[in-house]
């Protein structure tokens, strides 16, 4: 069967996590994306749902509150689950 290239953009860390994902799987970025087309004309659309979160107000503000706390200074961070136990245990 004739091949036919095909040229696409995508961002750079994507690509990155996205080879080494298909190499664990043993897949190449062109036999990934074939099996990506196959599937989508098998199935006559996108082989998965496509659609926006849906977040409940106590996730967003779980999330609100991780953003908040991840950028605070003055918030005590710990470089192992060691020493946040050792903090939580005092």
């Amino acid at each position: 069967m004739a091949k036919t290239p095909i040229q696409i953009r995508i961002d750079p860390e994507i690509k990155k996590q996205a080879t080494a994902l298909f190499s664990s799987l043993g897949l190449d970025m062109s036999g990934a994306v074939n099996l990506f087309l196959y599937q989508c004309v098998l199935r006559g659309g996108l082989p998965f749902s496509v659609e926006l979160p849906q977040y409940n107000e106590e996730t967003l503000a779980a999330m609100a509150e991780a953003e908040r706390i991840s950028s605070d200074l003055n918030v005590k961070s710990y470089s192992s689950m060691d020493e946040l136990k050792s903090a939580l245990e005092e």
